[in-house]
């Protein structure tokens, strides 16, 4: 038995590819796995090309073991198995792929499902074992080796004794360090849990003896624990099954199964697709939203498989922020992988793959909310704030994607409508689409402003989310009809003659409202109006910012210092008005508390929070008691 040295440039890196490559121990067993799977793929391939090989496909399997005292893992396969110039050329060369030259040497014919290609993958193993031995027979050889290694101080190759083709991996685990509990994977539970995370769609069987308890009497109450055979893979992924096989109930079941969700999807989404970038998904729309949906813990992504075996378990890459809800799978082969498999290289076929995927969720809801109308204000209730998210993220440049799919509620419908609907109901004298915002739909119906509008007969949108105007600005319009707040310093809906006699009240007042202004810094002009019906004063804004928006930034952790431009207004034909008229020719310092009060009496319809409500308390009283 001759001690041999990889065939690497050094032993580093071997040292790299256990500590650096691979960020996650537990895709040992995957990899191995596939390893095995590859094996038995070529036994499979040769017997369908050569009468010589006998093989029956349901005669392939992996099996494996455990031995918990030894602390062993035995993985073993009745593939294609290896020759010694093969174990040494593929085992003894780091990055040597026997897989992806079989592979290469296929014509597009002959193509099977390979999953091994760069030949690094065996040596995860090392990451939890110190010792490996490969004992491997080969169809081609009538000897069979062992190969062993304890790592980069290098390999011993020798002849074994073993009657069937097929390969053998012996793994001793490593013992537990303060850092790292290497027993676990000793378990038989775990085992079973990393076979079904990564590799249940392994084509053939991944059987393993297991202990279950069972109980052997019933009078007694007694229970033996008994061994038995168990595959742990599935083997066929739902989405590979022909939809006629597959019920409801079965989606439903996988989807609560794989995403440990107590409630069934609103929605399931297959596709297939053939061509540039072929790939099969079964996506889900939750009934609920999880309970850190909208944090900054939440992890977006879909599982990502290729031939059967999961390479990542949430590609954030393949839904946009805004779908960021869905769940699923996507299977494709059409992947550039990276050397440890654990994540994606730069791959234009990953984005055609993920555009496709964002057209088919649209193009779903799209028509849900034609069809399915009552599913779709569920799932709109829930999910309805990330779309408008996804509205005014990135400057707006996703709007024309997702601004048929929002709704807001309608002042006249008393429900929610979507953009499109409330366009068709406006009467032809109506040029622009009129919104307000407040914290409920409550407020909104009691703030001042609303009454011109209605009074018009015209449609108000309520916005009750903190995003909604944010999302509102975004659009600008829509349907050429411009969006217009009711809170805005200028609707316009006055006559001309309206329109005449109010700005001479302004005009012969010019001093009482520059003074007013003067006593209340804030806002940046003070005026009569001719807009409110029963409120004595409101608070316009006018400029991009809105005072909802205010709200948004006066409520984030950072002063931000951006504030709406605000219009103190008051009701020229409420009694208020001569009021005011009086004391500032009379009484210029109750003019002056007057002045306070009302300020603040339009900051608190406004939802604003009054700086100094000690004062403000004394003057009502002052004022009051008088």
């Amino acid at each position: 038995m001759e001690k041999k040295e990889f065939k690497s440039e050094s032993k580093r890196l071997l040292d790299l590819m256990i500590n650096s490559i691979y960020t996650n121990k537990d895709i040992f067993l995957r990899e191995l796995i596939s390893n095995a799977s590859d094996a038995l793929d070529k036994i499979y391939y040769r017997s369908l090309t050569d009468k010589k090989v006998k093989v029956k496909k349901d005669s392939l399997e992996i099996n494996l073991s455990l031995d918990k005292d030894k602390r062993l893992i035995t993985i073993t396969d009745n593939g294609i198995g290896m020759t010694k110039e093969e174990l040494e050329e593929n085992l003894g060369t780091i990055a040597k792929s026997g897989s992806l030259s079989f592979k290469e040497n296929m014509t597009k014919k002959e193509k099977i499902d390979i999953i091994g290609q760069f030949g690094v993958g065996f040596y995860s193993a090392f990451m939890v074992s110190d010792k490996i031995k490969v004992t491997s027979l080969s169809l081609d050889s009538e000897d069979a080796y062992t190969w062993e290694s304890s790592g980069v101080d290098g390999y011993t190759i020798k002849k074994a004794k073993k009657e069937t083709p097929g390969t053998e991996i012996i793994l001793s685990i490593k013992e537990d360090t303060e850092e790292f509990e290497y027993s676990k994977y000793l378990d038989e539970y775990e085992i079973k849990s990393l076979v079904k995370k990564y590799s249940d769609y392994i084509s053939f069987p991944i059987k393993m003896e297991v202990t279950h308890s069972k109980l052997v009497d019933e009078k007694k109450h007694k229970y033996e624990d008994q061994k038995e055979i168990e595959t742990l893979n599935s083997m066929v992924p739902i989405w590979k099954k022909n939809k006629k096989d597959v019920t409801d109930e079965d989606y439903n079941n996988f989807y609560m199964d794989k995403f440990s969700d107590y409630d069934k999807p609103l929605k399931v989404i297959t596709s297939s697709v053939e061509g540039m970038a072929s790939y099969q998904a079964l996506l889900f729309i939750p009934s609920h939203a999880p309970y850190d949906f909208y944090t900054e813990n939440y992890e977006k992504g879909l599982s990502l498989y290729t031939s059967g075996v999961m390479i990542m378990e949430k590609c954030a890459d393949l839904l946009p922020d805004y779908f960021s809800f869905v769940k699923g799978i996507v299977d494709s082969e059409d992947l550039s992988l990276n050397i440890s498999r654990e994540m994606l290289q730069e791959s234009h076929n990953l984005k055609i793959i993920a555009k496709n995927i964002e057209g088919k969720i649209r193009k779903e809801l799209e028509t849900m909310l034609k069809d399915d109308r009552d599913n779709y204000i569920s799932f709109f209730k829930t999910f309805g704030m990330q779309l408008k998210y996804g509205i005014y993220n990135n400057y707006g440049q996703d709007k024309e994607k997702l601004q048929d799919l929002i709704m807001f509620y309608s002042a006249k419908e008393e429900k929610l409508i979507t953009l499109s609907e409330y366009v068709k109901a406006m009467p032809k004298d109506q040029e622009v689409i009129y919104y307000a915002a407040g914290s409920s739909i409550e407020k909104i119906k009691s703030l001042p402003q609303v009454e011109q509008v209605k009074d018009k007969n015209y449609d108000i949108l309520y916005l009750t989310d903190y995003v909604d105007s944010f999302a509102i600005t975004a659009i600008n319009e829509y349907e050429s009809k411009k969006f217009v707040n009711v809170e805005s310093g200028d609707l316009d809906l006055e006559t001309e003659e309206e329109k005449e006699a109010l700005k001479k009240v302004n005009d012969d007042n010019n001093n009482l409202l520059k003074d007013m202004q003067e006593e209340i810094k804030e806002v940046s002009e003070v005026r009569f109006s001719n807009k409110l019906k029963n409120h004595p004063v409101c608070l316009t804004s006018k400029g991009d910012i809105s005072i909802e928006m205010q709200k948004v930034f006066d409520a984030m952790p950072n002063d931000m210092g951006i504030k709406a431009q605000t219009i103190l207004e008051i009701n020229e034909k409420h009694p208020i008005s001569t009021k005011l008229k009086d004391l500032y020719k009379n009484d210029k310092e109750e003019f002056k508390k007057y002045t306070k009060i009302l300020y603040s009496e339009a900051k608190i319809i406004a939802g604003l929070p009054i700086d100094n409500p000690t004062e403000i308390s004394s003057l009502i009283c002052d004022v009051i008691s008088k």
